[in-house]
């Protein structure tokens, strides 16, 4: 029965290991992971969510005909002055705007930097022939003199500092448009020092003899690629998600979008639409109340949009409206997200398992606020958890402690009857009653476990703070692989010691398995981020300790069962 506990153990770790594997991999749909996908297309024009048409029939007037491109023969708007792209900065942001409609079509985040060229910073937003990632904003609907302007509008652009200054805490960038359709769209981008949201005024000016209604799109276009550099050993999602107070956050498949599955929450007062990346996103922000209605699209080959619609009200003929949003372009730091809007935080995805990744997160980051290490936080929060199931492991371990003991009856036993199974079962639970040990003693303690390090294996996969962050020396980023396989190795180690140390099964086969099964799934952690194996590595070096600590007070002298594969 000792052999059949661990058995089980192994079948349900290894079973949740490759659902997790699977569910990632389907997830951000891709295909088995051990055989190649095809490459992904690229975008190979910008964005056009919404129509650049001039004539009044072809203007978008809802939700389902937003996300178009331009209709072919009809003369685009004018351009107030030719195309051209402006760049502003802060102490956080660099951000590039586009004079055809006011977009913001580049943004890099000065404070993280790339990956592989850790001298230039993160690229989260562009437009260029392999890449399409901006957000938009336009109106909708049309006057006595044609369409509203939208986001294929000539504006000009207002000159001013294009720098946050020592001293300065803000900095505006704004566009106006030409008289469309009897009205004039002013757009003032605001950036404020330290911070990742923009914030974003859109004034209408009624300049026709008539009352107009137009209506507010804002818009995040991206291609469905993959980010650049990400790892294929661990898919996290990519695309585009959604929060209203009513079906709180969905996340959309690009597939789903594509095959017209898509399933979100249209109209609403309340939440964001957004853009989610491993560490990063985008989020239009309207205030609460405000009404709107949400939508997803397939905008052109391998590009989808994801945005939302807010009707403006009557204009009088020389009266101006203005409404007011916000541009979340940044890392997905929790504490900050909080606070910028209900449910933000929440594109830092832990899937089923938030209810206790959120705690944990927050241990971790106040851990960190006292070490002042990120590394070093995982190995105090691994061991103050070791300390919080001290109890359950100790009861895990005593029974195993217990088989271990009784384990050279056992074998002798089975070798005496061998050849009688039914008498060989009878006489192996008459053992354990005699003994007192309940085979099964140990599984309970260690399945409890299992959800609470599944859920910290989410928070370190998922947490920004990882990238770039040393630990110790050659450990200079834990968001990426060990350089020199280190701590994969160690791990390895680990694991095989532990499995020395438990009672070797009479079963052969069985006995191959315990010692296969770790080597296979060690394999995976030479690719993982070295936070990560790092946690892992603690928890494995303090499960020994403690199974050592438990053995010798039993009276149960440590030894090493090396594998026989004969």
């Amino acid at each position: 029965m000792n052999d059949i506990r661990r058995t089980i153990l192994w079948v349900i770790f290894g079973f949740s290991m490759v659902l997790l594997w699977d569910k990632w991999q389907i997830h951000n749909g891709n295909k088995a992971t051990f055989f190649p996908a095809p490459p992904a297309q690229t975008a190979s024009a910008p964005a056009t969510p919404a129509s650049a048409s001039a004539g009044a029939s072809s203007v978008p007037v809802a939700a389902a005909t937003l996300a178009q491109p331009p209709v072919d023969g009809v003369p685009a708007q004018p351009a107030a002055t030719p195309r051209q792209r402006v760049t502003v900065s802060t102490d956080v942001l660099r951000l590039a705007f586009d004079s055809e409609g006011g977009s913001l079509v580049h943004g890099e985040l000065l404070q993280y930097p790339e990956m592989e060229d850790k001298s230039k910073p993160f690229l989260l937003l562009d437009e260029s022939a392999n890449r399409v990632y901006v957000a938009q904003t336009g109106l909708i609907g049309s006057g006595a003199g044609g369409a509203f302007p939208t986001h294929k509008t000539g504006m000009a652009i207002v000159p001013g500092p294009r720098e946050l200054q020592d001293g300065q805490n803000e900095l505006s960038v704004r566009f106006e448009s030409p008289d469309l359709g009897g009205v004039k769209l002013v757009k003032t981008w605001t950036l404020k020092r330290g911070a990742y949201d923009v914030a974003v005024r859109h004034e209408v000016v009624n300049t026709g003899t008539a009352p107009v209604s137009p209506q507010l799109y804002l818009q995040l276009a991206r291609d469905g690629n993959k980010p650049p550099g990400e790892s294929s050993f661990y898919s996290t999602f990519t695309g585009p998600a959604l929060y209203t107070e009513a079906k709180k956050y969905h996340k959309v498949e690009f597939k789903d979008i594509e095959n017209g599955k898509a399933e979100i929450d249209k109209n609403s007062t309340n939440g964001y639409v957004a853009m989610v990346q491993h560490y990063f996103a985008t989020a239009w922000l309207l205030a609460d109340g405000t009404q709107r209605d949400n939508f997803v699209r397939k905008v052109d080959t391998n590009l989808y949009s994801v945005g939302m619609i807010t009707p403006l009200g009557e204009i009088a003929p020389g009266q101006a409206k203005a409404i007011d949003a916000r541009l979340f372009a940044g890392p997905q730091i929790e504490t900050m997200m909080e606070k910028l809007s209900p449910g933000l935080e929440l594109v830092k995805d832990y899937g089923w398992l938030t209810i206790l990744s959120k705690p944990l997160y927050w241990l971790l980051d106040q851990l960190h606020k006292l070490l002042g290490n990120w590394g070093w936080s995982i190995v105090a929060l691994v061991l103050l958890l070791k300390i919080a199931f001290y109890w359950l492991n100790a009861k895990a371990y005593s029974s195993m402690a217990k088989m271990k003991a009784i384990n050279p009856r056992i074998m002798e036993m089975r070798e005496r009857l061998k050849d009688k199974p039914q008498q060989m079962q009878q006489e192996m639970m008459r053992i354990y009653r005699e003994e007192k040990v309940n085979p099964m003693g140990g599984c309970l303690p260690i399945m409890v476990q299992i959800p609470v390090f599944i859920a910290l294996y989410w928070v370190l996969l998922s947490s920004v703070e990882m990238r770039n962050a040393p630990w110790i020396g050659w450990i200079r980023d834990l968001s990426s692989p060990d350089p020199f396989f280190i701590l994969p190795l160690l791990m390895t180690a680990s694991s095989l010691l532990q499995t020395a140390l438990n009672p070797a099964p009479p079963d052969p086969m069985q006995a191959k398995m315990m010692w296969i099964m770790p080597l296979m799934f060690s394999v995976m952690f030479f690719f993982f981020p070295a936070g990560l194996v790092l946690y892992w590595l603690t928890n494995n070096i303090l499960s020994i300790v403690q199974q050592w600590i438990i053995n010798t007070r039993m009276g149960v002298p440590p030894q090493f069962n090396l594998p026989k594969f004969r």
